[in-house]
């Protein structure tokens, strides 16, 4: 199968492709999603299998307007005031389907399923040329760091899907905040540009569920049972800026080619003579640059061992540090047990 580009000139060429049942890779300001019509059981049946994806992760409904999700779930006036403050953007809202509404194979066999409105005028325009909405994992294959540029998603998907829609690099640089308005209590799932302190004031107090998904259980939201996010080196967190001098002697001593993830400052102190890929400046761009760093290293596969700067869990810090942490596999370095 050829994989074609298209761009917004050629948005209708895509769309058609999705109207066919065929898979077209999207833009939006988090990451590049992989798009199949929503309602078409046997399109959303090629998701799963072009990312070698476990078919009880369910899949996020991407639409271009509230509208089409009522079609699909009873939005209540909580969801509502969620919507009206943050759609379109990097909000996904879990809400309770009505009876026979998508197929369990969107929904990973349960009765609730996530809807997202993404701040892209080129996705939104090919879901609406599309005239159905479109499911949205990551574009990448099952478990490698999520794309955020078209070219990311083309090293992933060559052959395996019809087009990618390119829009240049996505500005958020991680997936999207999951919000579950299903339970009596919204509890964010999933970690995200839009936190806590954004959401409460709108609709009262949220909760961050963290418990680990068992087995036989069906997460009710992308990126909560499946390692994700890792590239083929074995990354390792450094919780403190302080703490690298010690990490890079430690790495030394392991006789791996090792690299660092990190933003200017400490490259500028640590990075010489090693192989490095800048977070820029800070905790925003950090967050961007994180997935393109973790796919750099993989294009370099001498480099086994990645140090990666940790940030505290705040604002934008809980999404990186979500994402790290399921890349690294929970490694953490400590100079007293070395890590």
């Amino acid at each position: 199968m050829e994989t074609k580009i298209f761009t917004r000139a050629t948005v209708a060429d895509a769309a058609a492709l999705i109207q066919a049942g065929e898979l077209v890779a999207f833009p939006t300001e988090t990451v590049y999603g992989l798009g199949a019509d929503a309602t078409n059981v046997s399109a959303v049946e090629k998701v799963y299998k072009a990312k070698g994806r476990p078919s009880d992760n369910p899949l996020i409904v991407t639409v271009a307007d509230r509208e089409t999700v009522s079609r699909f779930a009873t939005i209540t006036p909580e969801a509502a005031k969620l919507m009206d403050a943050f759609w379109p953007g990097s909000l996904t809202i879990i809400l309770p389907i009505k009876p026979g509404a998508l197929s369990m194979k969107v929904t990973g066999g349960l009765q609730t399923a996530a809807f997202r409105n993404p701040q892209n005028e080129a996705t939104l325009d090919l879901i609406r040329t599309a005239g159905t909405p479109i499911v949205g994992p990551s574009a990448n294959l099952s478990g490698k760091p999520s794309p955020t540029t078209a070219q990311h998603v083309l090293h992933d998907m060559d052959g395996r899907i019809a087009g990618i829609l390119d829009d240049g690099p996505c500005e958020v640089g991680v997936e999207s905040t999951v919000i579950d308005m299903s339970t009596d209590v919204p509890a964010i799932l999933r970690p995200g540009a839009v936190d806590e302190t954004m959401l409460e004031p709108i609709i009262g107090p949220v909760s961050s569920d963290k418990h680990k998904v068992g087995a036989k259980e069906t997460p009710k939201a992308p990126g909560m049972k499946y390692k994700h996010y890792a590239p083929e080196a074995q990354v390792v967190i450094v919780d403190k800026p302080a703490d690298f001098p010690a990490a890079i002697a430690w790495a030394q001593t392991t006789s791996q080619t090792f690299g660092i993830l990190a933003t200017d400052g400490l490259l500028a102190q640590y990075g010489q003579d090693i192989e490095e890929y800048s977070l820029g400046a800070d905790i925003t761009t950090a967050t961007r640059d994180l997935f393109a760093g973790l796919r750099y290293f993989d294009l370099h596969p001498q480099v086994s061992l990645v140090l990666a700067e940790g940030f505290p869990t705040d604002g934008l810090g809980s999404a990186y540090m979500n994402r790290i942490e399921k890349s690294a596999g929970g490694q953490h370095f400590s100079s007293k047990s070395e890590h």
